[in-house]
């Protein structure tokens, strides 16, 4: 059974820095794309950035330049490093393994099928 499992969120002012964590296991890590999506109060869900099974990465243009998505296949865990955070980041973070190995990455939620329960994290000005 596939699990994944996010942790480092938290409370932080304006211009701080936060890691987001997410280990998995349940299918072979390394030959999966994983992504972090984000849920803001009274917002849907939105991409935030993912790392393909082959190490490229991709983000949505309002994290470009302030948050760093990286993988360890040896822990089978993605990292979110956010940094220069904004009120505008207060959201439930989730990461996501995506449907199908060594498939195109997709910005899609939709394209993936396990996801972590969420982990809060708020930016105060």
């Amino acid at each position: 059974q596939v699990q994944l499992v996010e942790s480092g969120g938290g409370l932080v002012q304006a211009g701080g820095s936060l890691r987001l964590s997410c280990v998995t296991t349940g299918r072979t890590f390394s030959l999966y794309t994983m992504a972090w999506f984000r849920q803001a109060p009274g917002k849907e869900r939105e991409f935030v950035a993912f790392i393909s099974w082959s190490g490229a990465t991709y983000y949505a243009d309002s994290v470009k330049g302030r948050f760093t998505i990286s993988r360890d296949n040896a822990k089978n865990t993605v990292f979110l490093q956010m940094n220069s955070l904004k009120p505008e980041d207060t959201a439930v973070y989730y990461c996501a393994q995506q449907r199908g190995s060594r498939t195109t990455p997709r910005r899609s939620e939709y394209e993936y099928d396990y996801w972590g329960q969420g982990t809060h994290v708020t930016v105060s000005s």
